[in-house]
């Protein structure tokens, strides 16, 4: 891998590993991730499939997205800011949006992108 991609794949396991959205199994991943690489960065494509098999199906779809804000959403944060959730989503779902827009899951769905896992 070229430092380039290399630099790619550590912004967002950075992003992922301080997430609050992110699951403890996914920042547990982006570390194990970072450690391989300061160990040995020759090791770049086996730790970046490693991260990358753990993230498939990770990141929330949009429609999962909309099930939470019609439910969960609103014992959680109140009728109010869900239906404001439930309204942005449904917005980009409309554009075509396919996975949620927090920053775990949009670090997780590019890097999958990236690497032709999904399409965004």
């Amino acid at each position: 891998m070229d430092k380039e991609l290399i630099d790619y794949v550590a912004e967002r396991a950075d992003i992922l590993e301080a997430s609050g959205a992110s699951t403890q199994v996914t920042k547990d991943a982006a570390r194990a991730w970072k450690d391989a690489m300061a160990a040995d960065s020759s090791a770049a494509e086996e730790a970046t499939a490693q991260l990358l098999d753990i993230l498939e199906g990770r990141p929330s779809t949009i429609d999962d997205v909309i099930a939470f804000a019609q439910g969960p959403a609103v014992q959680m944060f109140g009728e109010e800011t869900a239906a404001q959730i439930l309204a942005k989503q449904q917005a980009r779902k409309a554009a075509g949006a396919k996975y949620c827009d927090c920053d775990a899951c949009t670090a997780a769905s590019e890097l999958l992108a990236r690497f032709g896992r999904i399409e965004l």
